[in-house]
């Protein structure tokens, strides 16, 4: 199972840019298939998870949807993320290879008190009270929280409401901001609208993206993400105030 995350993680990039081409996000099967496999695009959440999750259940591992409050501005928002819990030989892991650069990076067995450290970045699981099991993550020495999730049952309903309502409201930023993300071995790449970040062995290289079409060139350079549009047309959604 590691080997299959790493090999998931490490490939398909993180990025919403059918979002702000107000294409809607297909969660059925097959169309997440030809958009990440076929035709090499990224995703979110619901998509990538959504993609492991199929991949997990036709290998015979015994799997099932598990959806997040996510706390990453301090407020947390609603259950909007989507992981995996897979249990093998009577023991629980977590799987998520959507939470774009904070992604854990491998499996993680579902134990408070856990801890690790994956691709430079140290994650634990503890009590989140009355949110369940907080995942965090150590920066500058203080434990941030990234996710919290209970083991509740998880219908295709409550998947088709997280992704509608985080793919369509103006207070989540994929309908006003372009991101993608992707990791290497010894760091990764993140955009954020015009600003890409290259980081390598602890090391950041900034750039400012152009504000033409020579943008879907840089895409597809970092990301391999090729998009099947103009540049004029990558634009916000719902435009931010």
């Amino acid at each position: 199972m590691a080997r299959l995350h790493s090999a998931h993680f490490h490939t398909i990039p993180f990025e919403n840019f059918d979002i702000l081409l107000a294409r809607g996000i297909d969660l059925d099967p097959q169309a997440v298939f030809n958009k990440l496999v076929r035709k090499k695009r990224g995703g979110y959440c619901f998509e990538l998870n959504g993609l492991f999750l199929q991949a997990l259940l036709a290998l015979g591992f015994k799997a099932r949807a598990l959806l997040a409050r996510v706390h990453l501005t301090g407020t947390p928002s609603g259950r909007g993320h989507q992981l995996e819990l897979v249990s093998i030989d009577d023991r629980d892991w977590l799987v998520d290879v959507g939470f774009g650069m904070n992604s854990p990076r491998g499996p993680i067995p579902l134990e408070w008190g856990w801890s690790a450290t994956m691709g430079g970045r140290t994650i634990r699981l503890t009590d989140g009270g009355h949110f369940g099991t907080m995942l965090q993550t150590l920066e500058k020495g203080e434990w941030k929280d990234l996710y919290s999730f209970d083991l509740g049952y998880v219908f295709p309903a409550d998947i088709a409401y997280g992704n509608h309502y985080t793919s369509t409201h103006p207070d989540t930023f994929f309908t006003y901001s372009r991101v993608a993300g992707l990791p290497c071995p010894e760091g990764g790449i993140t955009l954020l609208d015009q600003t890409l970040k290259i980081t390598t062995k602890g090391r950041e290289e900034v750039q400012t993206l152009p504000d033409s079409p020579a943008y879907l060139d840089a895409l597809k350079k970092h990301f391999s993400i090729e998009i099947d549009a103009s540049y004029d047309d990558l634009k916000p959604l719902i435009p931010k105030d």
